[in-house]
Order: structure tokens, then C-alpha cells, then sequence
């Protein structure tokens, strides 16, 4: 029995490593990248969003919105406070919503990590990214202002943790808050990933995400739902998946799903979006996803 354990250790172990190093260099380079962009560019880039509304861009204004909510490194739970803060100041809501979709489902730390998973993947989830939050904007905007469509009472502007007068110090202290929120996320990605490897026969990962497409899209669509619980520890899984025979378009679905309904923010989108438009929310995350993951599949 001593044996046994021993042997699948070894063998777990080495996955393990295999899969670390393939992919430490673009989690650290992400972790460098995200805290810069947090430290030194972070306020700017809101600025620049908050200065749209004294703009005339119209519905236009949805294209400079996602972009500025992708460049944005706030998570779900910074995000929220800052649009509550830019819906204050009288920012409209189909900007707002390109923003926020934007900025729930990408941000420059994610970019770096995604590399790890070849210029198709970038590719693919940065465009759908954008497209999102494009079509986000164009649905509020659609539902027409009769009622506010988001509700942001009891939501404050977000604390800011960047506040040490020497800016080598605050960039330090953010990458260490940043290595410790997302260090325990990367490893355990990376021991799910070994364990996939060893123990997941390729075939049954081919006729899940692989063989019948529109099957696959839809079933990768709805794992990511509850099993997306960080953008970096998600990666080790998906360069395992795609290895092992998920399409792309499965996988573009799983990157959206993924992050637009992470299970620990589920509940603050509930409070700020209302019920109906809550359910609506999930119905359209689901909706793009799956169509998306279809238009990527034909498209590779």
C-alpha cells in the first residue's frame, strides 16, 4: 500500500511540476503587470471613464467603455463600489454596463496569464470579452430608462490600499496582497490540473468538450459556473483541457461563464441588478456564452 501511495505521489508530482513550470513565468509576469497597472495607472484609467460623461459620444460611448473596463484592474467586488461611484455622477447606464461586464470578465493581469494558453485562446477570449460588454451596452440601452436599471444604494467608493508615500513601497505591498489573494487559487489550479492528467482518461475529456460541439460548448458553458473560483487558477485547468482535446470555442465559453457568474459575487450582482434583471443577467451570460463558443468552433 506504502508503495502505491508513493508511486502516485511521484507520478502526481511530476504533472504537478510539469504544469508549473510551463506556467509560473506568465503568473508571475501577470502578478508584476497587474500590481504596476493597480499602483500607477489604475486611477488614471477611471478618470478617463469618468470623464466620458461631460462627452457626446452617444451609444459609441459603449466602445471606449469596454475597453477602458477591460484595462480596469478592479475584480467584481471593485468594480461594483466604482460603478455605484460613477453612477452618481450621472455616467449612463449603457456605458455603465459595458464597463462593468468588461471589467468582471478581464482585466491586465488576466491577459498575461491567459498568453499561457496560445494566441488563439488570447485572441478569442479578449475579442468575446469585448463583444460582451459591447452587447451589454446595446441591451440596457434597449431596455430604456423608464426605471434606473441598476440599484447602487449602500454602495461606497472603493477603499483604496495604495496609499504609502513611496511608490516602490506601494508597488511592493500590491504585489504582496496580490500574491497572497491569488497564490492559493494558481497552486490549487495546478493540483487540479495534475490530478485531471492523471486520472481523467483523454477520451472521456473529448467526448465532454470535443466530440459533439454544440454539447461541448454548452457543457463547459455550465461548468464554469460553479467551478470558476479565480482567473489564474482556472488556467493550469484549461491548458490541460485543450491539451486533452476541448475545443476552443468550449473553452471561450468556460472563460466567460466563468468569471461573469462566480458563485462568491453572485450576490452582490444580485443586489445592484435587482431580481428580474438578475435573471436576466444569468440568461444572457449563458446565451453569449454558448453562441460565442459556437461562432469560435466554426471560426478554428
Amino acid at each position: 500500500m506504502a508503495d502505491i501511495l508513493r508511486r502516485e505521489f511521484i507520478y502526481l508530482w511530476y504533472y504537478f511540476d510539469v504544469q508549473l513550470r510551463q506556467i509560473f513565468g506568465y503568473w508571475a509576469v501577470g502578478i508584476l503587470l497587474g500590481s504596476c497597472v493597480s499602483v500607477f495607472l489604475k486611477d488614471k484609467i477611471h478618470r478617463m471613464f469618468r470623464s466620458m460623461g461631460d462627452s457626446r459620444l452617444g451609444l459609441a460611448g459603449i466602445i471606449p467603455a469596454s475597453l477602458l473596463g477591460i484595462a480596469s484592474p478592479l475584480c467584481m467586488y471593485g468594480t461594483i463600489p466604482l460603478a455605484a461611484s460613477f453612477s452618481r455622477s450621472g455616467m449612463r447606464e449603457d456605458w455603465l454596463a459595458s464597463f462593468m461586464m468588461c471589467s468582471i470578465l478581464l482585466n491586465p493581469q488576466l491577459i498575461i496569464y491567459s498568453t499561457a494558453l496560445g494566441t488563439a485562446a488570447l485572441a478569442a477570449r479578449l475579442i468575446s470579452c469585448f463583444l460582451c460588454g459591447i452587447c451589454a451596452g446595446l441591451l440596457v440601452r434597449a431596455a430604456g430608462r423608464k426605471k434606473p436599471f441598476f440599484h447602487f444604494d449602500g454602495f461606497e467608493e472603493p477603499r483604496s490600499y495604495d496609499t504609502d508615500p513611496n511608490s516602490l513601497l506601494r508597488l511592493v505591498k500590491n504585489i504582496g496582497r496580490n500574491v497572497k489573494v491569488t497564490g492559493p487559487y494558481f497552486l490549487l489550479g495546478i493540483l487540479l490540473s495534475a490530478l485531471f492528467q492523471r486520472y481523467m482518461p483523454a477520451d472521456l475529456m473529448t467526448e465532454f468538450f470535443g466530440g459533439n460541439e454544440a454539447f461541448g460548448v454548452l457543457m463547459a458553458a455550465t461548468v464554469g459556473v460553479p467551478l470558476y473560483a479565480c482567473g489564474g487558477g482556472t488556467i493550469p485547468l484549461l491548458q490541460a483541457w485543450l491539451a486533452e482535446g476541448m475545443t476552443m470555442g468550449s473553452a471561450t465559453a468556460f472563460m466567460i461563464t466563468g468569471p461573469s457568474t462566480k458563485i462568491t459575487n453572485l450576490g452582490a450582482l444580485k443586489i445592484v441588478l435587482g431580481m428580474k434583471h438578475f435573471l436576466l443577467y444569468i440568461g444572457y451570460v449563458m446565451a453569449f456564452s454558448f453562441l460565442t463558443g459556437m461562432i469560435v468552433n466554426l471560426a478554428v
